[in-house]
């Protein structure tokens, strides 16, 4: 007997309706029609069964912190960077597992199931890594945690930085992060790139930088990165995140860093619900977007995967765990609206977030795992498009999370006969 069979889905890469068969943690099956008995059978209505979303760009120890000790005014980053320096010396251990293990059950009901978030290393005590280090074996059942050792402030800015770092990584944090754009000068910035590449090799540990998050042109850290991804071998190990100065690069230069970066191998995580709040800040008109430039580097091959970065905390006020809505965000921010980029924003944050975290592949597939999520929509598109409910969310091949339908109506009266209302409602689930 099955363990779960799923009727009647949509898979994101294909228009035809399957049955998706469980046993244990794996997918036993996937065909056209399964005649199987099943402790649960559940009606997927057409609905669109995908793989867990992934984000691979979170600051888990300031999450849900808002207004503590006082709110962003300016909304920027250097007044959020300086208001979370007033925070750190008020964390508490249990305050930050309670407060990102609340986030981590919010993730679960949005189908979130693996992410990467930096924790601060910048002072000791190392309270963040403490306490997230708890809390990934608290949610390792459900959630695939990834730390990143962040030294907010910059790795030269104060003495101990990189002692401090390097006793997180003994500690067990998984990759080697850092802020080059944040250093007191450029050459500081170059310098610790290069000095975080070698760490990241000598332990053989990923390496996850915020680049250039920045509206300044000159801020060129990522031609660094990308010569010592090239140097030292780390190719995919590797991730840029942010990289917003790109989008005030001049396009020769452009023309000349990004074949760069994809000879690398490394991965781009901007996050666009961040990147356009707080970019542009200092323009009067007209004001840049504050995210990279996607379409460019992806057809350059380079694997670009969008990241949530902050819920609730003192750069960003807003967030909800929801990576539909970071794609949303993005395919307008962007812009990408033709019918193949909006489906490829659905991937990043699925697929391609995966990818960047060095995760095996979560393509639904007989015999992979069986962690999914059922989407009250039909396609990628309209998944991003409704930002669609989780109707069940499924790990290691049992439910873990629902979340009732939404049940919507549309009046159309007076509008063309060609209209078809199914075109726009949601897609009506029958629950099993």
């Amino acid at each position: 007997m099955l363990d779960i069979l799923i009727k009647q889905v949509h898979l994101p890469d294909g228009p035809k309706l399957v049955d998706v068969a469980i046993s244990g943690e794996k997918i036993a099956e996937i065909a056209p029609t399964i005649e199987a008995d099943a402790q649960e059978v559940i009606d997927g209505s057409g609905c669109l069964l995908a793989p867990p979303f992934v984000d691979p760009h979170f600051h888990m120890d300031a999450t849900l912190s808002l207004g503590q000790p006082r709110l962003n005014n300016s909304g920027t980053l250097l007044e959020g960077i300086a208001l979370w320096g007033e925070l750190k010396p008020l964390l508490t251990p249990e305050a930050v597992i309670e407060r990102a293990l609340r986030y981590c059950d919010l993730a679960v009901s949005q189908g979130l199931l693996s992410i990467r978030t930096h924790v601060d290393v910048s002072t000791a005590p190392l309270v963040g890594v403490e306490a997230l280090i708890d809390v990934r074996k608290q949610v390792a059942p459900y959630i695939d945690l990834q730390l990143v050792a962040f030294p907010q402030d910059g790795l030269y800015r104060a003495a101990g930085t990189e002692e401090n770092l390097l006793r997180a990584l003994d500690l067990g944090v998984d990759v080697v992060g850092g802020i080059p754009h944040f250093e007191r000068t450029m050459a500081d910035g170059a310098r610790s790139v290069t000095r975080l590449a070698e760490i990241a090799a000598e332990r053989g540990l990923q390496l996850d930088l915020h680049c250039d998050e920045s509206d300044d042109p000159m801020s060129r850290h990522v031609e660094t990165l990308a010569y010592e991804a090239t140097r030292l071998g780390l190719g995919d190990r590797v991730v840029a995140s942010h990289v917003t100065a790109m989008h005030s690069y001049d396009n020769y230069y452009a023309t000349k860093l990004i074949p760069l970066i994809a000879e690398s191998g490394m991965h781009v995580v901007p996050n666009p619900l961040i990147n356009i709040t707080l970019q542009g800040r200092s323009d009067t008109y007209p004001k840049r977007r504050g995210l990279t430039r996607v379409p460019e580097l992806r057809a350059a091959g380079v694997n670009v995967a969008f990241g949530q970065d902050c819920t609730m905390d003192p750069w960003y006020s807003l967030g909800s765990a929801d990576m539909l809505e970071v794609a949303h965000m993005g395919v307008h921010a962007v812009p990408m609206t033709s019918r193949e980029a909006m489906a490829w924003a659905f991937q990043s944050v699925t697929l391609n977030g995966a990818k960047s975290m060095g995760l095996p592949d979560p393509t639904l597939r007989k015999g992979g795992p069986a962690n999914m999520v059922l989407l009250q929509a039909r396609d990628p598109i309209e998944a991003v498009r409704l930002k669609a409910t989780r109707l069940a969310v499924i790990r290691s091949g049992k439910v873990i999370s629902r979340t009732p339908p939404r049940i919507a109506t549309l009046d159309l009266s007076g509008r063309p006969d060609n209209v078809n209302p199914a075109d726009y409602a949601p897609v009506q689930h029958t629950k099993s």
